[in-house]
């Protein structure tokens, strides 16, 4: 009986911990993915507001 407790315990652990990790994955990929589109958007925004020299 409390092997099975502590199987079960194990397993929780294991599964809270997966769990954990694809989270942060998933958030830093996430927060990687909006500073990429952020600097694109500003610097096309330099772009297209700075004066064309002639």
């Amino acid at each position: 009986m409390e092997n099975t407790f502590l199987n079960y315990l194990a397993l929780l652990a294991l599964v809270l911990l997966v769990v954990t990790t694809l989270s942060i994955g998933y958030l830093t990929l996430s927060g990687w993915r909006d500073r990429r589109l952020l600097e694109e958007e500003k610097r096309n925004l330099r772009l297209r507001t700075t004066p064309k020299r002639k």
